[in-house]
């Protein structure tokens, strides 16, 4: 039972997997490659292959990711495997294929304007296969490996192994190449942040008020959100009364000013962003109780 519910989820986030490591490649075919920008990962290391031993970028990707498929395998169990077989398989694939095609790679040779889309594309390609719950391979392998045998953060990891791939690249590339390739990755570094954070991100609100019976009861009847009520204390006039605390959508906000406004006009509000939620609301279907 549980192998199928393991399947029919891998089959959902297949698409997604498939879509990012395209559009991963696209980007390295429609802006890196051409303007001879330097990156991290394994594409870095490819292009400094290229330049060294004349290794095409395809294939040493392709041994570069079945080198760490197997090592991951080894090391992390096979459950991890399975989870990066497609990125690691399909990734360097469609790069070959992407870099036989005429006329793709000549979308423009401004260095700014590759930095710039190729950062987004590879970004919005990488974070993609992440939400997906996949790892696009290569790379990513050794951070985990790092992490599981001596207990080495995983993000700090992965920015020592970029930083030493793209000062290594800095051996064959001048100084605009550099700066070039360092924006590159700040952006889509930024870019891959933001999508993981895409339809995650929620509002939370905290109300201080006299009436907050009616407005708790109004959350829950007419924004059919759940609330919390903490006991607070307000520091002037040392009153005990319960704090409302709820978390809505982005969207629900208006309708919770308009609502904790119309009940209280001297309420006392505290608006924050959560970058994720998880529970009964948000990640989990509501259970609404009898009457």
């Amino acid at each position: 039972m549980k192998a199928k519910v393991e399947a029919k989820r891998f089959l959902r986030t297949l698409p997604w997997i498939l879509l990012g490591n395209t559009v991963y490649a696209l980007g390295i075919v429609m802006f890196v490659l051409p303007s001879g920008l330097i990156t991290g990962g394994t594409t870095g290391l490819a292009l400094s292959a290229e330049y060294f031993l004349h290794i095409p970028v395809s294939l040493f990707v392709f041994l570069m990711n079945l080198c760490m498929f197997l090592l991951g395998a080894a090391v992390l169990g096979m459950k991890f495997a399975l989870t990066t077989m497609v990125s690691s398989f399909y990734y360097p694939v469609i790069l070959g294929i992407l870099q036989n095609i005429p006329g793709i790679s000549q979308m423009t040779t401004d260095p700014m304007l590759s930095s710039v889309f190729g950062g987004l594309m590879i970004g919005f390609g990488i974070g993609s296969v992440i939400r997906a719950g996949a790892s696009t391979g290569g790379m990513d392998i050794p951070p985990l490996i790092l992490k599981k045998k001596f207990g080495l953060p995983v993000s700090v990891m992965l920015y020592v192994f970029d930083v030493t791939i793209l000062v290594f690249q800095m051996l064959f590339s001048d100084k605009e190449q550099i700066l070039y390739g360092i924006l590159l990755v700040m952006i889509y570094t930024v870019v891959l942040d933001k999508v993981l954070l895409i339809g995650t991100s929620q509002t939370q609100v905290k109300i201080v008020s006299k009436e907050y019976e009616q407005i708790n009861e109004k959350i829950i009847r007419e924004l059919d959100r759940g609330s919390t009520l903490i006991h607070s204390t307000t520091g002037f006039m040392k009153q005990e009364q319960p704090m409302v605390m709820t978390v809505i959508s982005n969207r629900e906000l208006g309708a919770l000013n308009r609502l904790v406004m119309e009940t209280d006009p001297q309420a006392f509000m505290i608006v924050g962003k959560v970058n994720e939620v998880k529970g009964r609301g948000f990640t989990e279907e509501k259970v609404y109780r009898q009457e």
